[in-house]
């Protein structure tokens, strides 16, 4: 029985290498590692801990300036849990504090990443060459804990000479089926299984792969490194945590004036009108009806008879037809959209009073609960990454949207929403401080 793999059986080796020592600010890494007599050969993956990168290009700072310097390498906060930050850093790794950590630096320090681990990746490998005359590859590793999985793994933050993606696109399986989803990520498997042998508290920063030699050099298709394997953000479905998402959700919802033609998803739609009818109302009442327009025929046919009604209605307030028509430009946002939903409230299961007041308040509530049902609607289509516009309109004509629409008597339309692809990203929004809203009693 054979102790180990067969010839024509695939298979790689990766070790540690014992001797290094430690690493100081100014070390030259590459003649450390040749100085621990790695035996290395043409086509082995050198696997770096990001640790002795960051110290010797003194990427240390005080233990005490520990939140100020997660702050100065934060891009963005994608979830905050208590005093746990997770964010997406300069280097555009989606991470725990950054990636600025405490471990294997001494007391009262911490370590940040280096700051280009691509180009650290690089000046090992450059350095390898020139003192050992070999072509290896070299991934600089750090751990990473990773959405919907427990436990930590060592991925590729920086990378040189090595085929950081294998992008098997195009071709079929065992079983002649297609891939056309396969984009392997080569450079994060190699770094965990650097990690297995490594450790964590051994004090073994580096270790070798052996038997991989398609992964290496310019002609295996190696990258520019690995920022490749960085998502990049219209690409990135999952940007957010929960708490954070909703937030993003809600202040990213915006009123759009100007649409593609790009067409609108109508299972979008119906998804956002699911979400609207979550909304709290009255009595457990659902005081909600979407009309949804999908053609452009019935969009046109209300906003014609909308339109007749507006300029009836200025011709009586004794407005200049120069007027009218500035007035009327302003529907233009409605009748360019590729797509239009009506919302109305429905008063089934509302109460009489047979008392003014009562009655009166009655009706507040439905349309109280009608509003949050419209904007759980702009929520969602901002989820869905539809642009949106809320007008007024066709409260100021419910019998002609009626008519047109066949709708029952009881539907009060509660508006018009223009849907569509934003044709620009919307202005900057100026902050709003939340004391000049509160009233604290």
């Amino acid at each position: 029985m054979s102790d180990g793999p067969l010839n024509d059986t695939p298979s790689f080796r990766v070790w540690a290498l014992p001797g290094i020592p430690e690493v100081r600010e100014g070390d030259d890494l590459a003649k450390l590692i040749a100085a621990a007599e790695p035996g290395l050969v043409d086509g082995d993956v050198l696997l770096v801990t990001s640790k002795i990168v960051s110290k010797a290009e003194g990427r240390i700072v005080e233990a005490t300036d520990r939140e100020a310097a997660i702050d100065a390498e934060t891009v963005r906060v994608v979830a905050r849990r208590g005093t746990l930050r997770i964010v997406e850093n300069k280097l555009g790794l989606v991470m725990a504090a950054a990636g600025v950590d405490a471990s294997n630096t001494p007391a009262g320090t911490v370590l940040l990443l280096p700051e280009d681990p691509d180009a650290s990746a690089a000046a090992i490998r450059d350095g390898l060459r020139d003192t050992l005359g070999v072509d290896v590859g070299v991934v600089v590793t750090d751990t990473f804990g990773r959405p919907w999985r427990t436990g930590l793994t060592d991925v590729a933050i920086g990378a040189a000479g090595v085929r950081v993606l294998d992008d098997l696109r195009g071709g079929t399986d065992a079983y002649g089926n297609p891939l056309s989803a396969t984009v392997v990520a080569t450079a994060d498997e190699l770094a965990a299984a650097g990690d297995l042998v490594k450790g964590k508290a051994d004090g073994l920063p580096v270790a070798v792969v052996r038997g991989l030699p398609h992964v290496v050099g310019e002609s295996a298709g190696a990258g520019a490194g690995a920022r490749d394997l960085v998502r990049v953000a219209r690409d990135d479905m999952f940007r957010l945590g929960t708490s954070e998402a909703v937030r993003e959700a809600v202040t990213q919802r915006r009123t759009v004036r100007a649409f593609t033609d790009e067409p609108v998803d109508p299972g979008a739609v119906r998804r956002a009108v699911a979400a609207a009818a979550t909304a709290p109302a009255p009595h457990h009442t659902t005081p909600w009806r979407f009309v949804l327009l999908e053609s452009q025929e019935s969009r046109t046919r209300l906003l014609s008879a909308m339109r007749d009604a507006w300029v009836e209605d200025l011709r009586r307030d004794g407005k200049s037809e120069e007027s009218i028509a500035k007035r009327v430009k302003r529907g233009d946002v409605l009748r360019q959209a590729p797509y239009l939903v009506v919302p109305c409230m429905v008063m089934d299961g509302s109460h009489t009073y047979g008392h003014a007041r009562r009655d009166a308040a009655e009706r507040e509530m439905f349309v109280v609960a009608a509003g949050a049902g419209v904007q759980n609607f702009l929520v969602a289509l901002a989820g869905e990454r539809l642009g949106s516009a809320w007008v007024s309109s066709t409260m100021f004509c419910r019998d002609v949207v009626r008519d047109v629409l066949g709708l029952p008597e009881d539907w009060d339309p509660m508006g018009a929403v223009a849907v569509g692809h934003a044709a620009n990203e919307p202005a900057a929004r100026p902050a709003r401080d939340a004391a000049d809203f509160l009233v604290v009693r």
